[in-house]
């Protein structure tokens, strides 16, 4: 019976993709949905990308320098560590999960209320379609914010791991540098921002379909919202692998 459910669900979420990747009606308007919701989804989310940015970065270079290296390592090994993680996995992945709690919860609440209080209902008997007016803005915004979004989380991680050693005196500034700079290979970097396209997707998409099929009221709508919070985090987890399958 889960089994069944899932698989009607995917079906449904299928479908509904299916209405929403269609040609724009009245592509004056779409682009300005498209623009309120690159604002609304990536813009409003870069306080928080940011902040939490610095802290991973400053925390993460504290922990190897403290209890990673040694007199037999080099003197690179704290900033070189830091530079991988947040590009290979902090930057992409765990700000996504991140993200998904903040944008996918929005996403989910905003389409459920327009779904019981009968607005989608009314741009369907306008002969709107709903589903490429409302969802599909939302997540080409949130695709096309993604990469920059992840490009200022792995800028401020650097910051984050250099005010440590400018104001923790943890390590020379110089050792830093030496280990951020040291081997780099551009192609993590892009591997990185091609994760977060997919994510970025995962999160609006799923998110979407969860807040335009609730049924009910109020207390669905919660339901909803935390049902996208949830499934968006796992599906990111499960392509994470993949991902990193693929593209290693």
């Amino acid at each position: 019976m889960i089994i069944l459910k899932w698989l009607h669900r995917f079906g449904s979420y299928l479908l509904l993709m299916g209405r929403t990747f269609s040609r724009p009606e009245r592509m004056r308007m779409f682009f300005k949905q498209y623009i309120k919701e690159m604002s609304a989804l990536g813009v409003d989310s870069i306080g928080i990308v940011l902040l939490i940015s610095f802290f991973i970065g400053a925390v993460i270079c504290i922990q190897m320098k403290v209890n990673i290296e040694s007199p037999w390592m080099p003197r690179w090994v704290a900033g070189y560590t830091t530079r991988e993680i947040m590009l290979l996995e902090f930057s992409s992945s765990i700000m996504c999960l991140i993200l998904a709690g903040k944008v996918g919860s929005n996403i989910a609440s905003e389409l459920g209320t327009m779904r019981v209080t009968q607005q989608i209902d009314a741009l369907e008997i306008m002969g709107v379609n709903s589903a490429e007016y409302l969802i599909l803005p939302k997540i080409l915004g949130m695709v096309t914010m993604m990469p920059f979004l992840v490009i200022f989380s792995s800028g401020m991680g650097i910051i984050g791991a250099y005010a440590t050693a400018y104001v923790g005196h943890l390590m020379p500034p110089e050792d830093l540098t030496l280990g951020l700079t040291h081997d780099f290979i551009p192609w993590f970097l892009w591997m990185s921002i091609i994760k977060s396209l997919v994510f970025a997707f995962i999160i609006s998409s799923v998110s979407s379909y969860c807040g335009y099929t609730v049924e009910g009221g109020s207390v669905e709508v919660g339901e909803s919202s935390t049902s996208a919070v949830v499934t968006s985090s796992i599906l990111i987890l499960f392509s994470d692998v993949f991902l990193t399958q693929l593209l290693s």
